[in-house]
């Protein structure tokens, strides 16, 4: 996992229609979450109505919010721009939702999984990496945020954000043949 305090990596990535967007582009006053998702995976879909209105509580409250779709979509072509996109317009996500086709940025993150969640303070150190919540397809926990929120909340009131920090669990981003990386072999 990227370790708590890291800088920010930079990117600069085009969204499902073109636009691209970097990195300053997407921060918000208060801090940024990168969010790893793609429009096939069943943990995505099992939170994504729930993280669209995260996202869009969060925003009004200065938290920059960003999606990164990363799969190899020779693979999973439903998980390319017009499947983004889709998936973008079916939810409603008010965020970027840009498309890393080369996998580098998910390299950079150290991302393994979708959903896979990176909150930045407003100086861009890494102050949370996990869950969204203990929900998953099928356990029976309602779907509510609850960690990420806490992590936020957290730091839009300067407070210590809550241990321990419980890893995303997900669908494995889908590498590209003999390009994935060596922190998931």
């Amino acid at each position: 996992m990227l370790e708590l305090g890291t800088r920010l990596p930079t990117f600069r990535l085009p969204d499902f229609d073109g636009r691209v967007n970097s990195s300053d582009d997407v921060r918000g006053s208060k801090g940024l979450l990168v969010a790893f998702l793609c429009p096939h995976c069943p943990f995505v879909r099992h939170i994504r109505d729930a993280f669209a209105r995260f996202a869009r509580d969060y925003q009004a409250r200065g938290i920059g919010v960003v999606g990164i779709m990363s799969n190899d979509v020779a693979v999973f072509p439903q998980d390319g721009p017009d499947g983004m996109r889709g998936e973008a317009q079916e939810v409603g996500y008010t965020f970027p939702y840009l498309f890393d086709e080369r996998q580098d940025v998910a390299k950079q993150f150290r991302a393994a999984c979708t959903p896979d969640l990176f909150l930045f303070d407003a100086d861009n150190a890494l102050v949370y990496r996990g869950q969204f919540d203990g929900s998953r397809p099928g356990n029976g926990v309602p779907v509510t945020g609850r960690d990420l929120r806490a992590a936020c909340d957290a730091l839009l009131t300067g407070q210590p954000i809550p241990e321990p920090q419980t890893a995303s669990i997900g669908c494995n981003i889908k590498w590209k043949k003999g390009g994935e990386p060596e922190y998931v072999k």
